[in-house]
């Protein structure tokens, strides 16, 4: 990863800002993109290495052309992109305002294809990585999460369907999805009504670390893997039921979530 140009969406907190410390240390140019630019700019003085960093809203179609046109203006060219940037939410469909399901595809799943799009072309001309950081709730659905699970079903059919387009064409795509990784992503989940919940409902300090989640993903880019699934149970297990044992599965899923404090089902 020596001197190759990275650009990272969602990159001010949880597995994007471990990615740019991973990345840095590897000798990477870094292009790191978020919509708080405070923290975007306390990160980029914390990094050895060269970096340059853009305010960016995914959901935003201008946002993500005017961001990969950012890394060429600095670097010249783009070797890896990962579509990190994302939300969650919180609540059953029954009740939940569909603005809020609209938002998290804005973010989620149109985010990951705006930048690629204006990405691809430079990512082709490198042979590079296109990455996108879904979710086990990419592979099972996660009740009283039925946008997010959405967005990241979406998200993975978007890039498999890539990979294949461009299956002579040297382009390499990775889906990585880890299990419950400790982050921000459920503090600011939206509740039914848009509003961010604020405080996570699960024991963050049991899960994956964002450091350690961003380790195995610079792996898989290394290797060129077309998938990742990180964590034992909440991870391989869980995709390996959805294949073998859907039914069984399902009860699992809901049993597991259901003991969540202020669970939105029962």
């Amino acid at each position: 990863m020596k001197n190759k140009v990275v650009v990272i969406t969602g990159a001010s907190s949880g597995i994007g800002k471990a990615l740019a410390f991973e990345f840095a240390k590897k000798g990477a140019k870094l292009v790191l993109a978020a919509r708080r630019i405070e923290l975007l700019q306390e990160l980029e003085a914390r990094l050895t290495t060269d970096v340059a960093i853009k305010q960016t809203d995914v959901s935003k179609e201008d946002d993500c052309r005017e961001l990969m046109e950012h890394a060429l203006a600095c670097f010249g060219r783009i070797d890896v992109l990962i579509n990190n940037a994302g939300i969650s939410m919180r609540a059953n469909f029954e009740d939940v305002e569909l603005s809020v399901l609209q938002k998290l595809m804005d973010v989620n799943f149109w985010g990951t294809v705006y930048c690629s799009k204006y990405a691809l072309p430079h990512l082709l001309k490198a042979k590079g990585s296109l990455v996108g950081i879904i979710s086990i709730a990419g592979f099972v659905g996660l009740p009283g999460r039925t946008g997010y699970a959405a967005s990241k079903f979406a998200i993975r059919g978007f890039l498999d369907t890539l990979r294949i387009e461009n299956l002579k064409n040297g382009l390499h795509v990775l889906v990585a999805a880890p299990g419950f990784t400790s982050s921000e992503v459920r503090k600011s989940a939206l509740t039914a009504h848009g509003s961010n919940q604020g405080e996570t409902p699960r024991n963050e300090e049991k899960m994956m670390s964002a450091e350690e989640c961003a380790q195995h993903i610079i792996k898989a880019i290394e290797k060129r893997k077309r998938q990742l699934v990180l964590t034992f149970l909440e991870g391989k297990l869980t995709v390996f039921l959805g294949k073998f044992a859907p039914t069984l599965l399902d009860r699992l899923t809901f049993k597991h979530m259901a003991k969540e404090p202020d669970s939105p089902f029962k």
